[in-house]
């Protein structure tokens, strides 16, 4: 197939290097061109405009930071709707509101194209191995069509609505990975004082049922920061959860429900950026607690 990627961050790059690896065509773009440059080294092509990417592409696939960019890369003046066909088919995979997808869906439709969303669970590492977990929304006309692609990046494709459903399901998916953060840095705080090593720790709480898949897969950089280990790696950063925790409050509002675990998770991020540490990896958030966090409010 002849696919096309607009976004290649870390996501949108371990995305395009799978179908890469599995032998498809792959035209990548992304709004800072030099993050497009390693996928160039695996066969990537490269194109100079967003609307670029719809020439010749069986599928063009979105993986974009936030609403805002979702709206410039679709509708700008050289956005993606600016050269494409009728009927091509477009997935956004990116992390949005229930309201921005729904939007999105009728906007394309009335373009005459074929539109699915489908957020995924899942980081770097299932992206690479097609192991990641797909929310799909719209109509199941246009995801029969998306299948095709879609099962080779997810174990699993759940249809679970129309426009909408899949980020509202994306956004219900993560918030307890989201409130888990907050409580793993206070579970640290109670047996700080014992001295145990943080890679024991990890591993003992990852065998208990205090311990969800999440430290199976982020354990060893969450020991790491804990022990005062040098990584300049970042999976997710504080910035993304921040952006999902507001989006997971937003949708709950709309819905009129009462969500204070997750109203004080975002606090407590929040007073985490502050210090600094939007651009750092989620596990810095452990460290930030035990150093600072857990002793800046009231005794």
């Amino acid at each position: 197939m002849n696919i096309s990627i607009a976004g290649t961050g870390k996501m949108g790059s371990a995305i395009a290097a799978r179908l890469l690896g599995l032998g498809h065509q792959v035209t990548v773009w992304n709004r800072t061109p030099a993050r497009a440059q390693p996928l160039l080294a695996l066969g990537a092509r490269s194109v100079a405009a967003a609307s670029d990417l719809c020439a010749g592409a069986d599928v063009v696939i979105s993986m974009l930071t936030d609403e805002q960019a979702l709206e410039d890369v679709y509708f700008s003046a050289d956005g993606l709707l600016a050269r494409a066909r009728p009927g091509q088919l477009f997935i956004d995979m990116s992390t949005t509101s229930a309201g921005c997808q729904a939007g999105m869906g009728q906007r394309l439709g009335a373009a005459g194209l074929a539109y699915v969303e489908c957020p995924v669970g899942g980081s770097v590492g299932p992206a690479k191995e097609g192991k990641l977990l797909g929310f799909a929304g719209g109509d199941a006309d246009t995801l029969a069509r998306a299948l095709p692609v879609l099962e080779l990046l997810c174990r699993r494709v759940e249809h679970v609505g129309a426009h909408g459903a899949g980020a509202m399901m994306k956004l219900a998916i993560n918030l307890p990975l989201m409130v888990y953060w907050q409580t793993l840095g206070e579970a640290l705080s109670l047996i700080e004082p014992l001295g145990l090593d943080p890679a024991r720790v990890i591993d003992i709480f990852a065998e208990s049922s205090g311990g969800p898949n999440m430290l199976k897969v982020r354990g060893p950089m969450i020991a790491q920061a804990l022990a005062g280990e040098k990584n300049d790696m970042v999976t997710v950063n504080l910035a993304t959860m921040r952006k999902d925790v507001r989006a997971m409050l937003a949708q709950g509002t709309q819905q009129q429900r009462h969500m204070p675990l997750t109203r004080a998770t975002l606090a407590s991020f929040d007073q985490a950026a502050g210090t600094g540490l939007d651009a750092a990896d989620c596990t810095r958030l452990l460290v930030w607690w035990l150093g600072q966090g857990s002793r800046s409010t009231d005794a």
